[in-house]
């Protein structure tokens, strides 16, 4: 017997007869692309049609081989077909549903690539048909809200969010997308919480539903009302918050779980013997190549929950255990392809709060220290184009909670301490930090390590300004609320004031490279300031008087820093030039620190004289110190513990309409023909009844 070979809609005997016979169903797609009524000669046409097992590749294939004259000869069919899909959306036997479902993400996506010269209201036109277009897109977004809120089938379910994910992202910048239009005024947000408050819709559809949640939400939202902005903006149930808290969790958990695999794998390996053989000159290099696709999708969800939503931020303290160490059952997961900005599902099943019992063996963890690790990865090279979007998306994300009182409230409260175990970039002068001797202490800490990491290992060449300044403006913040609040941080505040100091440094010593591209004064100046902060408020919220007397000690003893820099602005704000007005403000900040070193110096050189001592000790320094603090006189400064308040519309825009814009192109790419494959569907709908 002959065997049969298939291959593109055409079945291929091997063999004496070499005619290829088409499938029935591609058969049927070859009536639709005619310009006769299909169902004149069949009054069964459509009814068969979608009792037959879709082929995406033909139909899509089909659509864009036609040219627009073509395609505008074939419009009525293609609108019936549109028309007869949305019809079969109601039908009871589910086969007809999902080859109706997997017909509409042909037609949208052939449709689009034949048009995408053309505006939206074209395709509108080329699908629907202008007269018809409101009635058939209600039509259609009231049966995918039912499908969506229906106790049925899960695999309908994550149908229907396949073809709203195709339906958002067909356009690489979605604002431009006009079928949008009628998604905004047929809304299915209350579906999108549906499937976010059931822990078994959460389980399955969580990820995609987010992602299209937050895809949305960034429809022409500084030109027009979105109402998935303002609906998002007030939700307050308790379930669905922390739903929506879970699966951002169990997301950036993943790329943690993966990073951390790689980094493992990869002291392991090769670059292991190399480096113990010939010491650590290569570290660097041999760890920049752990590399794990970022995840702007899931990152930009968790911004507009947290940017748009006040209750959102209880959810971020919200404690369950550490994810990467619960064991969860494994099922098949079908394989999508890897995008450069890893919007594919996490491989592990999102798990509810109500299914995680907190065990006392094990370490409890939360959204907020799960973020906190992926940033401190992410964050380590902003060469990479996504990285340093992600990474600036994650200062962003910290920005909008360093001015939140309530997460100030948590950040900053003694009785929640976490240990969190930060990623480290590798480098030659220091040494690993070990896991277990990280202290329990309270959340804050671990948001000002990472601050303090970042700017430590990012001062080179290709020198990240905006990702400083940020960098900055969140300390400040912080300090802005301890000062408020009058709150005694047990912080090692030291590091925090050397690696300012080390920066200043690297600016001056860089100042010919870094002013052909930036203006340094700006960041000097609020490097300046946070010293000037704890110069004038330290006493309020540093923890004890001895830090107070370790912050002049920092000063005096890294006094050539600063007056190199005093040297440095008042060069060039004696000169005219177009940095002459930031520099003189540099010189201006400066008035405190500079009256603290020229009074201290001459009494620790006297000191020094009196006790024939060549070198003093930090202690002695210290004692000189406090007892000259009373012959002192400060500046009192304005506005130190004023700052800007984030926004994001006049500010930001431009970031997030590019940021949405790559997102929108790698949805789509996971949108492969793999994940809209039917064998999983037909198994599940086996029954012809």
């Amino acid at each position: 017997m002959a065997q049969t070979e298939k291959k593109g809609g055409l079945l291929r005997k091997s063999s004496a007869s070499k005619k290829p016979l088409k499938e029935k169903v591609v058969l049927m797609y070859d009536e639709v692309f005619t310009t006769e009524d299909p169902s004149k000669n069949n009054p069964r046409f459509w009814e068969e049609l979608f009792l037959m097992k879709v082929n995406l590749e033909y139909l899509e294939g089909k659509l864009e081989a036609l040219d627009g004259e073509e395609l505008m000869k074939i419009k009525d069919n293609i609108n019936c077909l549109f028309q007869h899909c949305i019809q079969a959306l109601g039908e009871e036997h589910p086969i007809r549903v999902v080859n109706a479902l997997q017909t509409l993400c042909a037609l949208i996506r052939g449709v689009h690539q034949k048009n995408k010269s053309t505006s939206g209201f074209d395709i509108i036109n080329m699908l629907v048909g202008f007269d018809k277009a409101e009635l058939c897109m209600k039509n259609l977004m009231e049966s995918l809200d039912s499908l969506l809120c229906a106790e049925g089938s899960e695999s309908l379910k994550s149908l229907c969010l396949k073809l709203l994910l195709c339906l958002v992202t067909v356009t690489d910048n979605i604002s431009q997308n006009t079928i949008l239009e009628y998604v905004m005024i047929n809304s299915i947000f209350e579906a999108i919480l549906q499937i976010l408050s059931s822990p078994l819709s959460r389980r399955e559809h969580g990820y995609d539903a987010v992602v299209l949640l937050a895809l949305l939400v960034n429809y022409r939202k500084y030109e027009s009302v979105n109402p998935y902005i303002v609906k998002l903006s007030i939700v307050d149930d308790e379930a669905t918050l922390n739903g929506m808290g879970l699966v951002i969790a169990q997301a950036l958990s993943e790329y943690n779980r993966q990073y951390k695999d790689k980094e493992e794998e990869h002291q392991s390996g090769f670059f292991s013997a190399l480096t113990n053989m010939v010491g650590s000159m290569f570290i660097a290099d041999a760890d920049e190549k752990i590399s794990v696709q970022t995840n702007e999708a899931i990152l930009l969800a968790l911004y507009e929950a947290v940017h748009l939503n006040r209750n959102f931020i209880t959810v971020l303290a919200q404690s369950h255990p550490e994810m990467g160490l619960m064991t969860t059952p494994t099922s098949p997961i079908p394989t999508t392809p890897v995008t450069p900005l890893g919007t594919t599902p996490p491989s592990s099943d999102v798990i509810s709060s109500a299914e995680l019992p907190l065990d006392a063996d094990v370490q409890t963890s939360n959204l907020l220290i799960t973020f906190l690790k992926y940033s401190s990865i992410v964050m380590q090279d902003t060469k990479d184009e996504h990285r340093l979007h992600s990474g600036k998306l994650c200062l962003i994300i910290l920005t909008c909670i360093a001015e939140d009182q309530y997460a100030n409230a948590f950040l900053h409260d003694d009785n929640m301490n976490f240990r969190v175990n930060l990623h480290r970039m590798p480098m030659r002068h220091r040494k690993k930090a070990a896991d277990k001797n990280l202290p329990c202490r309270p959340l804050v800490c671990a948001v000002l390590d990472l601050m303090v990491e970042f700017i430590v290992t990012h001062m080179m060449k290709e020198f990240p300004m905006d990702l400083y300044v940020r960098c900055i403006q969140i300390v400040h913040k912080l300090l802005c609320y301890q000062k408020k609040c009058r709150v005694r941080l047990h912080y090692t505040w030291r590091e925090l004031w050397s690696a300012l100091i080390n920066l200043l440094k690297f600016l001056m010593s860089n100042e010919t490279v870094l002013l052909a591209k930036h203006n340094i004064f700006t960041l000097a100046l609020m490097v300046v300031n946070l010293f000037n902060m704890f110069i004038t408020y330290g006493d309020t919220f540093l923890p004890t008087p001895s830090s107070y007397d370790e912050l002049y000690y920092e000063i005096i003893r890294m006094h050539q820093n600063f007056d190199n820099l005093y040297s440095m602005v008042l060069r060039i704000s004696t000169n005219a030039g177009q940095w002459k007005e930031p520099a003189s403000k540099v010189t201006h900040a400066l008035v405190n620190i500079r009256a603290i070193i020229n009074h201290f110096n001459p009494k620790i050189e006297s000191y020094a004289a009196v006790n024939h001592i060549s070198q003093l000790s930090e202690d002695q320094v210290l004692e000189v110190v406090r007892s000259n603090y009373d012959t002192l006189t400060l500046k009192l400064q304005d506005g130190l513990d004023q700052y800007e308040r984030y926004s994001e519309q006049h500010k930001e825009a431009a970031f997030f309409k590019e940021l949405v814009r790559s997102i929108s192109i790698n949805v789509r790419k996971n949108l492969a023909f793999n994940t809209l494959s039917q064998e999983l569907l037909l198994k599940e709908f086996s029954t012809i009844s």
